[in-house]
């Protein structure tokens, strides 16, 4: 497959003795990266594909890209001692770092982790699937993120999602986009884990195209809120100035309100 990962690439580049991944499988087809991470259940693992049959996403939500087309990557680390609350925001950040440095497209973020590229309309790239898995030994996070590199717009489920291409990126190096993202990756945690948390949350922040916007959040099991989003606390909370009041939100859909006129 033209432009396919290469998993002896990828380890030669994350598999380092100065780095915290110990081990990466690369699968051209696979149902979940997910799932197969999870089984694997051991810090610091990294499973790819070129392809996934049953990705799944936040809230429930399924797809399937046709093969050749995206990149899905899964990676297990230890619960941060502070909570998980931060992880997709981490992760989404690295991959928008990644995404600008190997591709040289903007790219900012919707809250928690959506990653969008206003190129093509700020329509989102990527997105991101937090799991917490218990097992014999310390839980670990399972982190996933599916990256869309080569559809055009009838391969892609929803007006709303764009891809690499589609976004003005010539050529994608695919193993230099996941090498990228995982070094960066690695190197929030460490700054989250490390005592350099408020490096983390500014970084977010500054890249975080929600604040300021006015925002609808749907929420699974409430009615939606719909107000200003002021910032995003130091949990990683969305702080929303609705008629109800000023609230922290740690969970929900988030649609940034166009103007019209």
């Amino acid at each position: 497959m033209a432009g396919s990962l290469d998993g002896e690439v990828l380890r030669a580049a994350l598999v380092t003795p100065s780095s915290p991944w110990r081990a990466l499988e690369h699968h051209a087809t696979i149902s979940s990266t997910n799932a197969r991470a999870a089984w694997l259940g051991e810090p610091w693992r990294v499973v790819v594909a070129d392809h996934q049959s049953e990705g799944r996403g936040r809230l429930a939500r399924t797809w399937e890209a046709p093969p050749g087309t995206s990149v899905a990557v899964s990676a297990t680390v230890p619960v941060p001692p502070e909570g998980p609350a931060w992880l997709p925001l981490l992760a989404g950040l690295a991959v928008a770092e990644a995404v600008e440095a190997t591709t040289g497209l903007t790219a900012n973020l919707k809250w928690p982790n959506d990653v969008l590229l206003p190129d093509d309309g700020d329509r989102k790239v990527c997105g991101v699937l937090c799991e917490v898995m218990s097992g014999p030994g310390d839980p670990v996070v399972v982190v996933g993120a599916g990256i869309n590199v080569d559809q055009d717009r009838a391969a892609l489920p929803v007006d709303t999602a764009t891809s690499l291409t589609l976004a003005g990126a010539a050529s994608v190096d695919r193993n230099r986009l996941v090498a990228a993202y995982l070094s960066r990756f690695s190197s929030w945690y460490a700054a989250l884990t490390g005592g350099e948390a408020g490096r983390l949350r500014a970084a977010y922040r500054g890249r975080c195209g929600t604040v300021g916007r006015s925002v609808t959040l749907s929420r699974p099991n409430g009615p939606d809120v719909l107000g200003t989003a002021e910032s995003v606390d130091d949990h990683g909370r969305l702080v929303i100035d609705a008629a109800a009041g000023r609230h922290a939100w740690a969970a929900g859909d988030v649609t940034h309100v166009r103007s019209v006129g």
